[in-house]
């Protein structure tokens, strides 16, 4: 059985989603901090995960954008198979959360409307948006504040099919080792394999939202 769903009802949906995106880490990641810090055996090292728990902590309890650079607003939702949509295109209300999130948040907008005349939209639309249809009559949204400073460093590389899984491995560690310290910490590495150019980048992609 169908079930029917005005599309406005995903904006004040998204709006908390792209907040709570862009003031809280997630929990394993502080965690993760947290381990690394007792590892740590470097007195800069330690300072440095310091900071990140520090700043963690602070964006959290005074909602505040953990980093300045609040990113490209990528949305992605799972849809039943058995969700009917009704009202504005889903687009564009995808994009009104998005800019109702922006801008309540006081978040930095950095979208432009052309990547060559280069003006800011002054929203921080459009939103890139992802659609998945699922089984089921649900709906599950993600929200993925992307910035220039990981965004940038992303690489890709067709092997060859003799290359294997040591094939991987090399062009991984060839990649950390090329970029240095220019991405922005803490060094969280998405990786895809296989399928088409595009899919295996949306794949890294997601590989960052696992646990």
């Amino acid at each position: 059985m169908s079930r029917i769903l005005n599309t406005e009802i995903i904006i004040p949906v998204i709006e908390k989603l792209v907040k709570k995106a862009c003031y809280e880490l997630d929990d394993n990641l502080m965690c993760s901090f947290r381990k690394a810090y007792d590892k740590e055996e470097s007195k800069i090292g330690k300072e440095t995960i310091k900071i990140l728990i520090d700043n963690g902590e602070y964006a959290k309890k005074e909602q505040l954008a953990c980093c300045h650079d609040t990113g490209t607003c990528i949305v992605i939702m799972e849809i039943g198979q058995h969700v009917c949509w009704e009202g504005k295109p889903l687009k564009d209300q995808v994009n009104q959360g998005v800019r109702q999130g922006y801008e309540n948040g006081y978040l930095r907008k950095s979208m432009v409307a052309d990547p060559l005349e280069r003006i800011n939209t002054n929203d921080n639309t459009p939103a890139i948006l992802h659609t998945e249809i699922v089984d089921g009559d649900r709906v599950t949204i993600t929200v993925m504040p992307k910035g220039g400073g990981s965004e940038n460093m992303g690489t890709f590389k067709t092997l060859l099919p003799g290359d294997g899984i040591d094939g991987i491995k090399d062009f991984v560690l060839e990649t950390v080792r090329r970029v240095g310290g220019n991405p922005c910490p803490p060094y969280i590495i998405g990786i895809g394999v296989g399928g088409t150019m595009d899919h295996c980048s949306w794949m890294a992609k997601k590989a960052l939202l696992r646990p």
